[in-house]
């Protein structure tokens, strides 16, 4: 499947709004691509297939987890973060994806995960900060963003366990363990003054 047919297959499963996010995430993601060093095409193609399931039935989400194989607990969570590992099987079973390292940018975008590589640091941030997105403290993420990758999505990760824990809801276990990772991360940065 070309780009062209990625796209206009990918744009049919979604309302007009959220394919703008998407633009928009494709847009975001290309930019930090070229900026920290990733494969530019890659971060294009993970963002265009970031949501792909994202409006399809939630029974039909839990199903995909449910019956392939997919981490069962995420069904524990809250079913906003189904969609990601549910949208990396329909990207590899009807989409044709084979690229894992674009499959991991896309299953694990809404949570991160322990020793994110640079395309999973890419897209989870640019699916954060894309130019549509405005909630409290984006701008903020946005020029951490300029200077480093991590730190901003350190500050992101952090608003977003914040935002759970206010709302009462539970926190997926990957999340604290990226948050975490990257704070180890940073340390060994400022340790060896990369």
């Amino acid at each position: 499947m070309d780009r062209k047919q990625l796209i206009d297959a990918v744009k049919s499963q979604m309302p007009g709004k959220r394919w703008e996010h998407t633009l928009g995430v494709m847009e975001a993601a290309v930019l930090l691509a070229r900026k920290y060093g990733c494969d530019p095409d890659k971060a294009y193609t993970a963002a265009i297939l970031h949501d792909v399931v994202k409006y399809w039935p939630v029974n039909d989400q839990a199903d995909i987890i449910r019956n392939n194989g997919l981490p069962a607990d995420l069904l524990d969570y809250d079913k906003e973060i189904w969609h990601a590992h549910a949208g990396a099987f329909i990207a590899k079973r009807d989409y044709g994806m084979d690229d894992e390292e674009i499959l991991d940018a896309i299953r694990y975008h809404t949570t991160g995960r322990e020793q994110m590589t640079l395309l999973d640091k890419v897209v989870c941030l640019a699916d954060y900060i894309e130019p549509g997105r405005d909630f409290p403290g984006v701008h903020n993420i946005r020029e951490i963003a300029e200077h480093s990758i991590e730190r901003a999505l350190l500050t992101a990760f952090d608003g977003t366990i914040l935002f759970l824990l206010e709302k009462g809801k539970k926190v997926y276990p990957l999340t604290i363990l990226a948050r975490n990772d990257l704070i180890n991360e940073l340390k060994q940065q400022e340790q060896t003054g990369s």
